[in-house]
């Protein structure tokens, strides 16, 4: 790695510090405010991005200058019923990188490729207590280590899907999500078409309760990928999470443990555990977590998430988007809150990151430090620089990515509610 470049990711690891905590973010919300009033709408999303990478794997260091438009249009008829559509391009100045369908393979990864597509269309039934969604849709299940659209890249993940929600009380939520094929962010272009899209028969099953500050949710997911038969799994778990923050300060919690096994035509046969224990505790605003995520391994097979928010988990070095065969353990430190108290700083958001990478079978792979700074910018824009430091110790290579980015988001009426 050059020196100048060393410099300045100690510089942004030491003085700032990551977009605020979450394990879900870079997420979009699925129907913006007061949409279900408006009868035709237009919404839009952009969003300028400048990323560098610094792999010790690699001759050469990547850089991508890319720039993503999301346009749709929502309407609202009838009763209960509406619709979106949505269209999604990627601009690109230069190919000193990787994005998976340039064929640049001489540079490092940054799987943001220019070119266009649907991104959603889909028709929806809302009523009373129950809802039905048919169509392309972005489909996120509680922390999205499952299910979520890995919001980060400038594709997003999509599905071609039915989705049921039933609400029989006001603290029981109940999902249904039937998956026929997966869109995924390495865009329509890839270079492997099992990086495009991938076939799927797949039944997620999610049942939700929340009892003031807490909140449990029961899951069987059977996944089957009809593309590739060895990545079918059927996953059985129990999320519990919970926080009790008053005026500043408190504790907070999740705790989740499931099992994976192999699901309908995959060939091998095994059996796997997860587990995450993430205690939090908020003093006068600032959050500090220590977190324990463990992905099991029997030797011969580790268990996978292949439909999750990837970059959200394990760091944001992108390390382990595929586990390693000897499973992994993630076991990882944290703290998040504004900048300060004053008019402006309460509203820049930081957090930091360390992560320590072992071998759910023993043996280590190496640590990370994550750091970001969030801040809104006039007119309705808002900022991002974020970093990431990938120090190998027995996987990979030595690694280092930053992030500069601006995105607006907006909606604008079509026409008047009646």
């Amino acid at each position: 790695m050059n020196a100048s470049y060393r410099m300045l990711r100690a510089a942004c690891v030491l003085g700032l510090a990551v977009s605020p905590w979450t394990h879900a973010g870079g997420v979009d919300s699925t129907v913006p405010a007061g949409a279900d009033s408006t009868p035709l709408q237009l919404e839009w999303d952009t969003r300028l991005r400048q990323e560098q990478v610094d792999d010790d794997a690699f001759s050469r260091d990547a850089s991508a200058d890319t720039l993503r438009l999301r346009l749709g249009l929502r309407s609202t008829f009838g009763e209960g019923w509406s619709a979106f559509v949505e269209g999604a391009g990627v601009a690109s100045a230069g190919d000193r990188y990787n994005s998976g369908a340039n064929g640049r393979t001489q540079y490092p990864a940054i799987t943001d490729p220019r070119g266009g597509e649907l991104n959603q269309a889909w028709l929806r039934w809302q009523g009373t207590t129950f809802s039905a969604t048919l169509g392309r849709q972005r489909l996120q299940l509680d922390n999205q280590r499952w299910l979520g659209n890995s919001g980060w890249r400038q594709f997003e993940q999509t599905y071609d899907a039915i989705a049921l929600q039933w609400q029989p009380a006001s603290d029981w939520t109940v999902h249904y999500d039937w998956l026929g094929r997966v869109h995924r962010v390495a865009g329509p272009d890839a270079t492997s078409p099992l990086a495009r899209e991938r076939k799927l028969d797949t039944s997620l099953f999610n049942v939700g309760y929340v009892h003031g500050a807490q909140s449990w949710v029961g899951y069987a997911y059977l996944h089957e990928d009809r593309d590739v038969r060895a990545a079918s799994t059927a996953t059985y778990g129990l999320r519990w999470s919970g926080s009790y923050v008053e005026r500043g300060t408190g504790p907070g919690w999740s705790a989740e443990f499931a099992r994976q096994s192999d699901y309908a035509d995959n060939p091998a046969s095994y059996t796997v555990n997860y587990w995450l224990l993430e205690p939090a505790w908020t003093l006068h605003g600032i959050t500090a977590r220590l977190g324990w995520e463990y992905l099991g391994s029997d030797g011969r097979h580790a268990l996978q998430t292949p439909l999750a928010t990837l970059h959200a988990f394990n760091g944001w070095d992108d390390q382990f988007n595929v586990t390693p065969l000897g499973g992994l353990e993630d076991r990882y430190l944290g703290a998040s809150g504004p900048l300060g108290r004053g008019p402006v700083a309460s509203k820049l958001a930081w957090a930091v990151t360390y992560h320590d990478y072992r071998a759910a079978r023993g043996g280590r792979y190496g640590s990370e430090w994550d750091a970001s700074l969030a801040f809104p910018l006039p007119r309705g824009l808002t900022g991002l620089f974020k970093v990431a430091s990938y120090q190998a110790d027995g996987f990979g290579r030595d690694s280092a990515k930053l992030w500069l980015q601006l995105e607006w988001k907006g909606q604008q009426p079509m026409m008047s509610p009646p």
